[in-house]
């Protein structure tokens, strides 16, 4: 009897050490997916959340620039993203990028740059499981003409600030 509860108690220990362990391992990636209506590749007021897009996030070796761990996900009704990462990638780069715009109209990828780069991984010093990655997107194919007034109303707001 005492070898039985021994490894009873062996084995609720083992379990809890993989669950504890499981969980470090484990991160979840929020984001959203919007639209540039100006063709500038950030976010002006003119610009809209998009559900239904679909983002990639993907580890890849620091070396060797192999992928290491690829999921994907689609935004919700707010344009918003939760992918769940399992394992830690401490010696990978991790980056999300948008893959597929819903709206025919907003589809042109932003570029190679328009990447958001996470830290997946238990040493960055982030306590949180939740990574929040910058914004990623699509522009739309031509120029909205209410850019060029918000646009140099930015510029014109940049040029004061740089005074201050």
């Amino acid at each position: 009897m005492a070898k039985a509860v021994a490894l009873v108690s062996a084995l609720c220990i083992l379990a809890v050490a993989a669950v504890v362990h499981g969980h470090k391992e484990k991160f979840h990636v929020e984001g959203d997916v919007y639209c540039d209506p100006c063709r500038v590749q950030f976010q002006t007021e003119l610009s809209y959340h998009l559900a239904g897009a679909t983002v990639r996030l993907e580890c890849r070796d620091i070396e060797t620039k192999t992928v290491t761990y690829s999921v994907e996900g689609v935004t919700d009704s707010n344009g918003h993203y939760s992918l769940t990462v399992k394992g830690d990638h401490e010696k990978d780069i991790c980056e999300v990028v948008a893959v597929k715009s819903p709206k025919a109209e907003c589809s042109e990828a932003m570029g190679e740059y328009e990447k958001a780069k996470i830290e997946c991984t238990e040493n960055s010093g982030l306590h949180n499981p939740i990574r929040y990655a910058n914004p990623v997107g699509f522009m739309t194919w031509d120029v909205l003409p209410e850019c060029g007034p918000i646009l140099l109303n930015l510029a014109a707001s940049n040029e004061e600030s740089s005074f201050n």
